[in-house]
């Protein structure tokens, strides 16, 4: 497993998403949350992972449920190297509204601090800076260890950090080989400003790992589908991924998330149906690709992108 330090974080270039945790919409089921999803997060630590990410919005709050009935099993070493992340929604971004939010996720998680807190999506009615004035009193009373934006422009991340009179270090947005767009300015931006990209969705919903386990979902079928649609372009892209799974003895998915781990300052939250997927997913840190490959990888991304 490789590592990225930020900010006394080490982060493990593969962590864990765990969106599915305790969304019924992906039709797992409760056995899934009961057994699965603890099982997970032990062998996670085991493979070296230290980076959770959840949501309060991801169940909603039974993803961050799971999690902190999970943790106090853990030993007290597996404990201090994780980086449990979560994330609030700025629907109503007021100082003792977020409190409240927060206050929420810290009670379901089961800690007292927060180790990294993200602002999940930029509330369109609000400014960065609004919101971020209404997260510094966390910080600065020491409830919230370090924050992060998700799904933020360049330069409304640069606000952010700003108004936090803080550092934000990390922005969390969706980056795969399916959508490269990070790669042009956030990967720059943290890598000269000692920052980091987290990767969602970096097998794009599955597609580029060949798998359909979420295509029957109500909610994640959609993504697929459209990504089907423009088979033209996806088709290339794919047949790219196998000749490289094949030369490393790798899977496709292996592959699509090396490329992305490629990038400085760069991790990624892939989550994990099986304990199975989730020691592919971790393997994949290992990989390393030629500088070819990763020339004909970006190469047909970007054409893909473009279309």
């Amino acid at each position: 497993m490789r590592y990225v330090e930020i900010e006394g974080m080490r982060l493990s270039s593969i962590g864990l998403g765990t969106w599915q945790f305790g969304s019924r919409e992906w039709g797992y089921g409760d056995g899934y949350a009961k057994d699965v999803a603890p099982a997970l997060v032990h062998r996670a630590v085991e493979l070296g992972i230290t980076m959770l990410d959840t949501a309060e919005m991801y169940g909603p709050g039974r993803s961050e449920r799971i999690i902190g009935q999970t943790l106090p099993s853990l030993t007290d070493v597996q404990r201090d190297g994780l980086i449990v992340a979560t994330k609030f929604t700025p629907i109503a971004p007021a100082e003792p509204i977020v409190a409240w939010q927060v206050a929420g996720s810290r009670r379901r998680l089961d800690m007292d601090v927060l180790d990294l807190l993200y602002v999940h999506w930029k509330n369109p009615f609000v400014s960065a800076r609004r919101v971020m004035q209404a997260m510094r009193p966390l910080v600065e009373e020491g409830l919230v260890r370090r924050a992060g934006v998700s799904n933020f422009t360049l330069a409304q991340w640069r606000d952010a950090e700003a108004a936090l009179r803080a550092p934000v270090v990390a922005n969390q947005v969706q980056f795969s080989l399916v959508a490269p767009g990070p790669a042009e300015d956030l990967v720059p931006y943290s890598a000269a400003a000692d920052r980091v990209v987290v990767a969602y969705s970096p097998l794009g919903q599955g597609v580029l790992a060949g798998r359909s386990d979420f295509a029957g979902t109500s909610a994640f079928g959609r993504p697929q589908a459209r990504l089907a649609r423009r088979r033209d372009g996806l088709d290339p892209m794919q047949v790219v991924i196998r000749r490289v799974a094949e030369a490393h003895g790798a899977t496709p998915a292996q592959v699509a998330l090396a490329w992305v781990l490629s990038h400085p300052n760069t991790v990624a939250i892939p989550g994990a149906r099986t304990i199975e997927q989730l020691e592919e997913n971790a393997a994949a840190a290992d990989l390393e690709l030629t500088e070819e490959e990763l020339v004909q990888l970006t190469v047909v991304s970007r054409a893909f992108a473009g279309r």
